[in-house]
């Protein structure tokens, strides 16, 4: 490798790494907007109008670009897109009820669910480096859920675990989809179009919410902040080095919890942020197995 070579490669990784913090970033600001949109829409119709509005947008630019969205794999779209959807409805509901910070760091649990469910569904043999990692993440989540588990607050905190859960099932069929040959934007697409259609039944067994200009700039910060902070990642991992870009990932927590001590005066107990770095640094060795 020649010297100009490796600095193209070092900027590369450097631009794709900058891509993960700004998605970090956005995705933190999204939690910020789910639950201030709580006040006039519930999970439901949140998880609804994020969906339908980024549906809408890779649905737009895939059929200006002339790409067909046609699929051979449809069932294992269907899998994801469900396990995506209820990932997406807890981890929402989560963010309504409990500080930000707690909320997003019990989604992160993802890695932990994805390499137990890749030993006992797949029979993939964990390392030494893996069981340690659960055995890290479980530690934390223990001390994360205690105050919450003490008080009225419970239900979410094992929302929001579940929704760590369902997120490494579907990361699990993601997994599947790759080897299929799908692209990233054709799995995206599908799990929003299916996200879509589940929370449009699930919003009819219930009064949809009136739309006013204030909750409609919710909507619309909800809607750009999760699309560009999905463009930002997939950017980040197509460019940079996917352990680092994973690893920067967890910045997600670090943004959350400062926006959620400066609007809302979420400050944790010191067991609290004790727990979150035993989660992350259990996502990161699970993440290298």
């Amino acid at each position: 490798m020649t010297f100009s070579q490796a600095l193209t490669r070092l900027k590369t990784g450097q631009l794709g790494a900058g891509w993960m913090v700004v998605a970090s970033l956005l995705f933190a600001l999204m939690g910020v907007f789910v639950k201030t949109g709580s006040a006039h829409f519930s999970a439901i119709e949140l998880v609804f109008y994020r969906t339908l509005f980024g549906m809408l947008s890779i649905g737009v630019v895939v059929l200006a670009r002339g790409q067909s969205l046609a699929t051979r794999h449809f069932s294992a779209h269907l899998k994801r897109g469900l396990f995506g959807y209820f990932s997406l409805l807890l981890y929402f509901y989560a963010i309504t009820q409990l500080p930000l910070a707690t909320a997003v760091t019990l989604n992160y649990t993802s890695p932990m669910f994805l390499a137990g469910l890749s030993a006992w569904l797949l029979k993939e043999t964990l390392g030494p480096r893996v069981v340690m990692s659960l055995g890290l993440g479980f530690a934390g989540v223990v001390l994360l859920l205690k105050p919450t588990f003490s008080a009225d607050a419970w239900l979410a905190g094992a929302m929001g675990l579940g929704s760590g859960l369902f997120a490494g099932l579907a990361y699990l069929h993601v997994r599947e989809l790759g080897r299929l040959g799908e692209p990233e934007w054709k799995v995206v697409f599908y799990f929003t179009l299916i996200s879509t259609l589940c929370g449009l039944v699930m919003m009819l067994w219930q009064t949809p919410s009136p739309l006013g200009m204030e909750s409609l700039g919710m909507l619309a910060g909800l809607g750009i902040t999760a699309t560009l902070a999905q463009l930002a990642m997939t950017r980040a991992y197509r460019d940079g080095n996917k352990f680092v870009v994973a690893n920067l990932a967890y910045l997600t927590v670090v943004f959350s919890s400062a926006l959620g001590a400066w609007l809302w005066g979420d400050v944790l107990p010191l067991e609290g942020y004790i727990a979150m770095g035993l989660i992350i640094v259990s996502g990161i060795f699970a993440s290298r197995r």
